[in-house]
């Protein structure tokens, strides 16, 4: 019964690593779209992180991750004869299929090795599957995921490492830790974290086998330089020489960590109180699992890793849900299941409606209308400029090459007004194309307004069929998309903004054209 339950919830992390929701806009400007920038001739976006003076992302852990797969779709594609890129689509599609098999490989293999007992195995592996964490950020381009796989991977070959009586196996077991935990603080700096208490159970085995700890701190040095070298050649503007390497490397987690102790630099993004991950983030994630992890801890390496990352975690005073991404695998497979028959049902129930729901909401209709509008955008002949209200950051490099010809204006925030002012700028004449159907297509300039059917405020402006003012047509919607960031309890009250968000949720674009003197444009 178990091995049939393990095999659907591998269809439903399946389907959801195939539906377009879009959960943070860094699973997009921190992986997918540098390096596709790099591969292909897409345009591509870099953002703060990866542009300053002290560039704070590295770009090593990215090329295994995600290089070298674009490059063996590039080679597919070519040896099949086509011409001209890969539809970024494809690419982007690919990568969510990666995701899911690392995830399905890699993370639940690894509980496998951690957990002894068969019974609690069985447990744990049922545990993590089913929840929406692994279904949805496991499944998406978040170096978050990356860290997941990395922390856990690392607990297993500590623990090969220390149960091992063959010194050969403890060599290579020791290479391959200090090669990935080079990799990890590369990916994030946070990782480190997650491995303060499981890495004192080498300091007995390294002080009796040395050859361990040396083999290790090679491996580690060398992974290092190859990942310092390859930063350092992607952010200097000129050729790299060896010299260059020595005196002015690029070493991007050391600068990723002076930029983090500064609070009023994590002012920029958000500060929470030091029990945000604990009393908050931690629930949101575990869901009923939490309750678990207070009334019946097992205790293990897992549950020890967890505890020491979210206790450093805490310590920054800008704290994200998913910066514990690590700590739910970990967690899940270190906890016990009620014994009491009827607490065990109501618990079942309760987990399943948790993950169910927090499953359909993340993975199907957070921000979902994102990725497929920037499909339809690159399908628009007429297409020259595209605003975003409202919405997440749209990731470009799906524009399909559009970018020769579209400008694409980013601006969630901006208030209504002054978004009026910039379409009046930019939109094109209302002409008798546009007032037919997809006549307008045959335009050499349009101007579009890509937002969240949920926002209210443009309504009054919709319908206008007058000779004055802006004219939006609706021209493209998709129903599978919610806003959670345009939530207003405070003015709109709780029930009002429900009825709003969810009552009206979707994502449309309008064409907006104007009236002009004699139908001719400016």
């Amino acid at each position: 019964m178990w091995r049939r339950t393990y095999l659907f919830l591998l269809l439903v992390r399946l389907w959801f690593a195939l539906s377009p929701s879009y959960l943070h806009p860094d699973e997009n400007f921190q992986g997918p779209e540098v390096i596709a920038g790099q591969i292909f001739s897409y345009p591509v976006r870099h953002t703060w992180e990866f542009t300053g003076e002290n560039p704070i992302r590295s770009v090593f852990p990215l090329w295994p991750v995600y290089g070298l797969p674009m490059l063996l779709l590039r080679w597919l594609w070519i040896g099949n004869g086509n011409d001209g890129e890969i539809p970024p689509i494809a690419v982007f599609w690919t990568l969510r299929v990666l995701m899911f098999v690392l995830s399905f490989v890699l993370e639940d293999w690894a509980i496998h090795e951690l957990v002894h007992s068969p019974r609690h195995r069985r447990v744990a592996v049922m545990l993590v599957a089913s929840s929406y964490v692994t279904w949805t950020y496991q499944t998406h381009t978040f170096s978050n995921a990356i860290e997941t796989l990395v922390v856990a991977w690392s607990l297993v070959l500590i623990q090969r490492i220390v149960e091992d009586t063959h010194q050969q196996s403890s060599l290579m077991a020791s290479t391959v830790l200090g090669i990935i935990g080079v990799f990890g603080i590369f990916n994030r700096i946070t990782f480190p974290a997650f491995l303060l208490i499981p890495g004192i159970r080498l300091i007995p085995h390294f002080l009796h086998r040395p050859s361990s700890f040396a083999v290790m701190a090679l491996a580690g040095l060398i992974t290092a330089f190859i990942a310092v070298a390859l930063d350092t050649a992607f952010y200097l503007s000129e050729p790299v020489t060896l010299t260059d390497l020595f005196l002015r490397p690029i070493i991007t987690p050391l600068n990723n960590l002076r930029y983090n102790i500064l609070p009023e630099n994590l002012a920029e993004h958000g500060l929470h109180p030091w029990y945000q991950h604990l009393l908050i983030n931690i629930p949101q994630l575990l869901g009923p699992a939490a309750i678990l992890l207070i009334t019946k801890p097992h205790l293990s390496l897992r549950l020890y890793s967890a505890i020491s990352g979210i206790f450093v975690l805490s310590i920054f005073q800008h704290q994200e849900a998913r910066f514990l991404l690590p700590t739910v695998p970990l967690i899940l497979s270190s906890v016990q299941l009620p014994r009491n028959r009827k607490a065990m049902q109501i618990w079942t129930v309760v987990w399943v409606i948790f993950n169910a729901a927090l499953g359909i909401l993340m993975g199907t209709y957070h921000q979902g209308g994102i990725v497929p509008g920037q499909v339809f955008m690159s399908n628009q002949p007429d297409a020259t400029q595209a605003f975003w209200w409202k919405t997440y950051s749209p990731p470009v490099w799906l524009l399909n090459g559009k970018n020769e010809v579209l400008t694409t204006h980013d601006v969630m925030g901006m208030p209504g007004e002054k978004l009026l002012e910039q379409l009046a700028d930019l939109a094109t004449c209302d002409t008798p194309a546009d007032r037919r159907k997809k006549e307008y297509l045959k335009e050499k300039q349009g101007t579009y307004l890509m937002a969240p059917a949920s926002a209210t405020w443009i309504d009054p402006y919709l319908p206008n069929k007058g000779l004055d003012g802006l004219r939006f047509r609706e021209v493209w919607r998709y129903q599978q998309h919610l806003n959670l960031d345009d939530l207003d309890w405070g003015e709109d009250g709780v029930w009002n903004t429900l009825a709003r968000v969810v009552g009206r949720r979707g994502l449309v674009a309008w064409r907006v054209t104007k009236s002009c003197d004699g139908g001719k444009q400016r």
